[in-house]
C-alpha cells in the first residue's frame, strides 16, 4: 500500500423509512398503567406535567408581582402623580384601589387557560402512547 493511497472506509449508509408494516410484538402496556401503578415511566411522565404546570404558575406570579409592586414604586418615583385627582381621589389610590383587579383577573383567566392547555397536551400525550 502506498503513503497516497487513503485506507479502505465503509460506505455509509442512510435509513431512509421506518417499516411502517412490522408487526408488532405482543400487547402494548398504556401509560395510564404505568401512570395508575406509580412505575417510573408513570413517575416520570406526572413529574413532566407538575414541573410545566410549576413552571407556569411561577411565570404568571412573577409577572403579577412585578406589576403590582411596580405600581407603588413609579408612584414613588414619579412625584407628579401624587398631585394628580381623578373625581377628587389621588391617582395613587384610585390605581391601587380599583385599577389592580382587572390585572389580577386577567393573569387568573391566563393561568387557568394555559393550565387547561398543559392539561390538555398532557391526556392527548398519554392516549398516544
Amino acid at each position: 500500500m502506498r503513503a497516497t493511497e487513503p485506507p479502505d472506509v465503509p460506505r455509509r449508509v442512510r435509513v431512509t423509512s421506518p417499516r411502517r408494516n412490522a408487526v408488532v410484538r405482543g400487547p402494548q402496556r398504556p401509560v395510564t398503567t404505568d401512570i395508575r401503578e406509580q412505575t417510573g415511566l408513570g413517575e416520570l411522565y406526572m413529574r413532566s406535567l407538575v414541573r410545566a404546570q410549576l413552571r407556569l404558575s411561577l411565570t404568571v406570579l412573577a409577572a403579577t408581582a412585578v406589576v403590582l409592586c411596580g405600581l407603588p414604586l413609579a408612584f414613588l418615583l414619579v412625584p407628579a402623580t401624587q398631585t394628580v385627582h381623578v373625581w377628587r381621589i389621588p391617582l395613587p389610590w384610585l390605581v391601587l384601589g380599583a385599577a389592580v383587579y382587572p390585572v389580577v383577573l386577567a393573569a387568573a383567566r391566563y393561568y387557568v387557560r394555559q393550565a387547561e392547555r398543559l392539561e390538555r397536551e398532557f391526556v392527548a400525550l398519554v392516549e398516544r402512547q
